[in-house]
């Protein structure tokens, strides 16, 4: 089986949330690859210092373009991306681009924990 590869990013007050998620499923998902945008990166590492995950540039620094081109080059499996839907961000723009790069290249998205949770139980099958 070929070693699948995950994206990782959460918006500022979902960060917190995707550390505990990848802590909860750190045995889930040891044997993908996994990238995650600066911030989010650091904080999973922080909290799951046993796995090995690759940072890419802060969201707003470029590291959404990162993940999306990895997309559109066929490099990236699935995406983790906790949305905060109540506040407003100033790259929405980039993070649009990056959901909408998901969608045409039709890999698995998820945008919360519940839907993460279950991709992870597919991914195990």
């Amino acid at each position: 089986m070929t070693k699948l590869t995950l994206a990782l990013v959460a918006h500022d007050a979902k960060k917190d949330d995707m550390a505990r998620f990848v802590a909860m499923h750190e045995d889930a998902l040891r044997p993908f690859t996994l990238f995650a945008t600066g911030t989010t990166g650091g904080r999973v590492m922080e909290k799951c210092p046993s796995l090995s995950v690759t940072r890419l540039k802060s969201g707003p620094l470029g590291g959404d373009q990162q993940i999306g081109a990895m997309i559109a080059e066929g490099k990236i499996d699935a995406l983790f991306f906790f949305v905060d839907p109540l506040s407003p961000h100033p790259h929405d723009v980039d993070v649009k681009a990056l959901m909408r790069l998901a969608l045409v290249y039709d890999i698995p998205m998820a945008l919360n924990p519940a839907t993460a949770e279950r991709l992870i139980s597919t991914f195990k099958d």
